[in-house]
């Protein structure tokens, strides 16, 4: 049987993702990172205790194995200090591009290929379409929900081993599987916001982050 990695946070995309992977016929395993900095306690984290409560529960109603790896201070280096430091210079920085493209991505391979995992499955709505030897990212069925424009720096390598098992549903289909499943999670408000800035305060982020220096 072939085995898939399966990027859970805590949210009812990626958790119904999961119960598609496994229905699939992949032994399926839940992996949540922590990303969550010790140094900045007064700010949201972008997987907080809750959520990582909610993938195990996940986890246990689809039996399949969970596990939750630290990578707080990669994400600390590369997506943190890249969002302030991109404000400093008058550039608009995109954190969940950077969080895809230096963290959940790259870490989630070298996890499959240490676990001897075919495939990297998440919860994006999204597609992979192969056009002769080559594999081409495509938007999510329904434009409303496409997140296809923050993993553009996906390469071949790994658009060849990922997975989007809710690409071509909707956000309403998503959460009626979900209730049905029994997930607690079903009805999780979508976050909006960058998910490390507390109220969407960008200046009083960045001015606490600055005075540390």
């Amino acid at each position: 049987m072939s085995k898939s990695l399966i990027a859970l946070s805590g949210g009812v995309d990626s958790s119904v993702a999961a119960y598609l992977s496994k229905e699939m016929g992949y032994y399926t395993c839940g992996i949540t990172l922590k990303l969550n900095r010790s140094n900045d306690s007064e700010d949201n984290s972008c997987v907080d205790l809750n959520d990582i409560a909610l993938a195990k529960q996940v986890c246990e109603q689809l039996g399949i194995e969970h596990k939750v790896i630290d990578f707080c201070p990669d994400f600390e280096k590369n997506v943190i200090d890249r969002f302030v430091n991109g404000y400093l210079i008058g550039e608009t920085p995109n954190p969940c591009v950077d969080c895809n493209r230096y963290i959940k991505f790259p870490k989630m391979f070298e996890l499959a290929d240490k676990m001897g995992a075919e495939y990297v499955v998440t919860g994006h709505y999204a597609n992979i379409e192969k056009s002769g030897d080559r594999y081409l990212l495509k938007k999510g069925a329904f434009d409303m929900k496409d997140q296809s424009y923050v993993l553009y720096s996906l390469n071949q390598s790994q658009l060849s081993r990922i997975m989007f098992p809710i690409g071509n549903m909707k956000k309403d289909e998503v959460r009626q599987l979900a209730s049905s499943l029994g997930f607690l999670n079903s009805n999780k408000p979508d976050s909006q916001d960058i998910c490390f800035v507390k109220n969407n305060d960008y200046v009083s982020f960045i001015e606490r982050r600055l005075s540390r220096k």
